[in-house]
């Protein structure tokens, strides 16, 4: 099989590294086009292309996917089988080209958590079990057939950076079955409105996460607080915004936190506490929810002893909700 491999992000590369060394024929990459990064604005190429470049493939980085000379450059490469991995919607003129058709690799388990952040929304929500489908690309986002999937358990403390890289290294050998399922002819689809009416689901979305999306509200149970901390940790981040006693406010960003035992302060909510320079806790409803990671502007993440060491922080500061 001659496959095109669309995909951008380091998940991305990694299964571009799998298929690769799995034997298959990469006709060509697509990715995005190299963008300004860092202090310096200098361009920067996606890891996909990176990676593309070391193996020597062909490259394209087109702006625009309905563009006729990017749609001409990818006839030209006469491909069996597109493969899509962390990339962004792609047009019918696209997906429908090849004759074995295109497949991505999603990280849930369909059609749960449609959307551009299923591993995020997961944690958040409390789930203890995800995983990866391959699907075939159809008019609508994330609805097409199924093709294959695999479980993972979401640990009690997994944060969504370590089920990514979890996800990632899975996603190798998801990637590689489904290209020997679909070689073999031993693909047997299943519509996920099948699965959707088997299994009377109500389904969960996994929209795109932006940082209004990520302030803590501290009026919420102490567990959903602190899934929905790892749930966003390292990235995007949960933030929480502090006011200083002179009036200034300092926006937090919050990587870890850890649940005390019920709070004896009934109805006290939003108030911080400091013992021995040791831990910042916040008293909420239902129990003490301890900051143990955090990020100040411009400064370095650090553990809470370390914050705390270098912060006169009092019982005057307050929570900004």
């Amino acid at each position: 099989m001659r496959i095109v491999y669309f995909g951008t992000p380091e998940i991305a590369a990694s299964q571009l590294e799998a298929i690769l060394n799995a034997g298959y024929e990469v006709a060509a990459v697509v990715t995005t086009p190299d963008r300004p990064a860092g202090r310096g604005k200098q361009l920067h190429a996606s890891e996909v292309k990176e990676c593309a470049l070391r193996h020597g493939l062909p490259v394209l980085q087109p702006e625009k996917l309905k563009d006729e000379s990017f749609i001409g450059q990818l006839r030209s490469y006469n491909a069996d089988l597109f493969v899509v991995v962390a990339f962004r919607m792609l047009p019918e003129v696209v997906w429908a080209m090849p004759p074995l058709g295109t497949f991505n690799l999603h990280a849930s388990l369909l059609p749960q958590y449609r959307g551009a952040a299923p591993i995020n929304h997961a944690i958040i929500n409390g789930e203890t079990e995800t995983g990866l489908t391959t699907f075939l690309l159809d008019k609508e986002i994330d609805t097409g057939a199924i093709i294959m999937q695999e479980k993972v358990t979401i640990g009690e403390t997994m944060n969504a950076g370590e089920l990514h890289d979890r996800l990632m290294e899975l996603g190798n050998s998801v990637v590689v079955k489904t290209l020997k399922m679909i070689e073999n002819g031993e693909v047997k689809l299943e519509t996920q409105n099948s699965v959707i009416e088997k299994d009377n689901l109500v389904l969960k979305p996994a929209p795109k996460i932006f940082k209004d999306d990520c302030y803590i509200d501290w009026r919420k149970k102490s567990r959903d607080i602190y899934n929905f901390v790892r749930g966003l940790s390292p990235y995007p981040a949960a933030h929480t915004k502090i006011q200083k006693p002179d009036g200034e406010i300092i926006d937090l960003k919050v990587f870890e936190t850890n649940i005390s035992e019920k709070n004896s302060q009934n109805g006290v909510i939003f108030s911080i506490e400091t013992d021995q320079k040791s831990y910042l806790r916040v008293v909420v409803s239902d129990a003490l929810v301890n900051i143990t990671m955090l990020q100040q502007p411009g400064k370095k993440a650090m553990k809470i002893a370390e914050f705390l060491r270098g912060t006169n922080v009092s019982e005057d500061w307050k929570l900004v909700l």
